[in-house]
């Protein structure tokens, strides 16, 4: 039979295995509890990359449910299609520069220079507010929508209020009447082709001329489109202004 004093060591015994037993129990269980935890925000980290990811961001790269074609150079980066419908259209290749004075290249053409025109505002407008009372046609400057319509080149369109914002950011726009033939249509984009950082190109069926530029409070306005002529002082009048706005924004310039 066991003495007392075997049977008081047996139980210290038992008592410190016992303590062993819990505290490992415990740390099991702590783990248990990092590891559900690191799972759980495993899953939300996911959940949040994945709505991050598409949160609007197809939409942006498509117009009226199809993707936005290469060849309209659309930089999303700089703002928004707003839905108006991309040129896909693959110009022609522009004649090489003949005339590289703005001044003498407008007037070979028989174009108008309209320089340093009033500035006509840069408020952001309110949504659903009416469009404002442009002083000039095209708009050169004026309140506009708070976000800017996208370089690219768009078939139909885009309302001033867009496109102001993007003058305000350094950017220029070509503009044309929708009555040109096809083939000069195609001439200008191909002029856009050949250096379309910053630059817009799209019709203007309420415009009194066949083909405009404007940058903020500058434009250059064409009574006729004269093929080469009309290119050169196109040119000269992107080179002179891309860049100058009030509010530059840097141009994205899209890895080659």
């Amino acid at each position: 039979m066991a003495t007392k004093d075997e049977r008081e060591k047996r139980r210290l015994e038992r008592i410190e295995a016992e303590k062993r037993e819990a505290s490992a129990e415990r740390r099991r269980l702590v783990l248990g509890y990092v590891v559900a935890g690191g799972l759980t925000l495993a899953v939300v980290i996911g959940i949040v990359i994945v709505i991050a990811g598409s949160g609007g961001g197809d939409e942006e790269t498509q117009v009226d449910g199809k993707q936005i074609p290469d060849e309209a150079h659309i930089e999303l980066q700089s703002g928004s299609a707003h839905n108006f419908t991309p040129d896909g259209r693959t110009g022609t290749a522009p004649p090489d520069l003949a005339q590289g004075d703005l001044a003498t290249a407008a007037e070979d053409a028989g174009c108008e220079l309209m320089l340093d025109l009033e500035d006509e505002g840069s408020t952001h407008l309110k949504p659903n507010a009416d469009e404002p009372d442009y002083g000039t046609n095209p708009p050169t400057s004026g309140n506009h929508d708070p976000s800017q319509q996208a370089d690219g080149a768009y078939s139909v369109y885009p309302d001033p209020i867009f496109t102001l914002h993007a003058l305000e950011h350094g950017r220029v726009t070509i503009q044309y009447s929708p009555d040109l033939s096809e083939d000069e249509q195609i001439e200008l984009k191909g002029l856009f082709d050949e250096d379309f950082d910053g630059i817009l190109l799209f019709p203007n069926p309420e415009m009194p001329y066949e083909v405009a530029a404007t940058a903020w409070t500058q434009m250059i306005g064409c009574d006729s489109y004269d093929g080469a002529a009309t290119i050169d002082a196109l040119r000269d009048f992107r080179d002179t202004y891309r860049g100058q706005g009030p509010e530059q924004v840097p141009i994205v310039i899209p890895d080659s």
